[in-house]
């Protein structure tokens, strides 16, 4: 099934595993065999005793679409939970990024007066580059990119989104 860009929409999904080998083939398995698109892929250990993985998938697809990827993944056996950040109520999404920028005279002089206004940190410098770490939503690090084009972009590094419900429930 294609989807049509204008009947997409981004969702967000948090899906709770067995932490075991193979559960990340498994998963990103079902997506290439039904032709769904991952934009985003973060995964780590979230208990003590090293058992659960947490895994973040950021996805585009139409209500029914996206409805069907999460049936799927509830049927996978090591898969403990699914939810959708997205649908399930209001929820907080970041992802860090290091971006390499070089320059001289005013364009280096411009970096850092754009790095200030986005609160990005300097985390290596030399006499003709910086590499600058952000941290924030999705949107706000793609400004900060496309305002470094034209600075002497180099290089970008992004670490993928994660996200988690605002309050005191849990996912």
């Amino acid at each position: 099934m294609k989807i049509t860009e204008a009947a997409s929409e981004r969702h967000v999904l948090a899906v709770m595993v067995d932490n075991e080998p193979g559960i990340l083939a498994k998963i990103t398995g079902l997506f290439t065999a039904r032709g769904y698109n991952i934009d985003s892929l973060t995964v780590a250990d979230i208990t003590e005793d090293h058992a659960v993985s947490r895994i973040t998938i950021v996805t585009n697809g139409p209500p029914q679409v996206i409805d069907q990827i999460e049936a799927q993944l509830e049927r996978l056996v090591p898969v403990h939970k699914v939810t959708d950040l997205t649908t399930a109520g209001p929820h907080v999404e970041r992802e860090l990024a290091l971006i390499k920028v070089t320059g001289t005279g005013d364009k280096r002089v411009e970096a850092l007066r754009v790095a200030e206004i986005f609160r990005a940190h300097v985390v290596d410098t030399t006499t003709t580059s910086f590499v600058f770490e952000l941290t924030g939503a999705p949107e706000k690090i793609e400004s900060f990119i496309a305002l470094m084009r034209d600075l002497g972009l180099v290089e970008v590094g992004r670490s993928g989104v994660v996200g988690m419900m605002r309050g005191a429930q849990g996912t």
